[in-house]
């Protein structure tokens, strides 16, 4: 078991809904965890600096109603924005879930500084809809310390707002080279396919992307919600372990500071 000593920030706002299943995953990793609300950041009764991870959960915050994470993206932009870069320039992981992709998108902290810098974003699915389903994913890039082998996870999706768009092929192209699309929907062998394997027209088939260091992370499927054998749709039917595909990104945060 990783040392407990890693610390981990899971933080919080009006709205998050995923903090408790995060906070679990690291937890079983061997993390110490902290649910934090952003306003503590922002009166500083809590520093994000004393934490090795910082982990922006799912949820629908402040309901979204601006956009998918905006609000939250301002507040840490414009309240707590020294605190997250000061983190972003140490050797610190970060991980946005869902809403939490949203949020780093819409901050500017995915896909970072480079060719692709403000030129990402996500937007309504192509269905016009919530999306709640169970998705095959490929591991595309391992540059991100939260993925390390190139294979194929089944991971839950739950959003309406989770379609990746790029403003031209150059900048997806750029995106490409870099190895910042580490997560790709697939059928269960792999290979592209059409809706509902994507289940929101991401271009690229793109589920998940990382800054150019790869230590800041964001993707749109949930691993907080396949971290036990059980959580798995199929669970009764298979071997047990092939029930757990969401616990590699919590383990493989702790055990890069071990």
């Amino acid at each position: 078991m990783p040392s407990a000593r890693v610390r981990v920030l899971v933080l919080r706002a009006a709205g998050t809904n995923c903090d408790f299943e995060t906070a679990y995953g690291f937890e079983k990793a061997g993390a110490s965890v902290d649910r934090v609300h952003v306003n503590r950041l922002a009166d500083g009764s809590v520093s994000l600096l004393d934490y090795q991870v910082l982990a922006v959960p799912g949820g629908f915050t402040y309901g979204d109603d601006i956009s998918a994470g905006k609000v939250l993206a301002n507040e840490m932009r414009y309240r707590i924005g020294q605190q997250v870069l000061e983190f972003v320039e140490g050797d610190r992981l970060i991980i946005g879930i869902c809403n939490g992709c949203q949020v780093l998108v819409k901050m500017g902290l995915l896909p970072g500084r480079g060719a692709a810098e403000g030129r990402v974003t996500l937007a309504a699915n192509d269905s016009n809809r919530f999306e709640d389903r169970w998705v095959y994913l490929k591991v595309a890039s391992t540059k991100s310390p939260f993925l390390r082998s190139q294979d194929i996870i089944y991971l839950p999706v739950a959003h309406g707002e989770g379609k990746f768009v790029t403003d031209s092929d150059t900048t997806l192209a750029a995106l490409e080279q870099s190895g910042q699309i580490i997560l790709k929907y697939t059928d269960e062998n792999g290979q592209p396919a059409a809706y509902p394997a994507n289940p929101s027209g991401s271009v690229g088939d793109i589920a998940g992307i990382s800054s150019a260091s790869g230590r800041v992370f964001g993707l749109m499927p949930h691993p907080e919600r396949n971290i036990e054998p059980y959580h798995h749709p199929r669970w009764t039917r298979q071997e047990p372990e092939s029930g757990a595909d969401g616990m590699r990104f919590f383990m493989n945060a702790v055990e890069y500071f071990s």
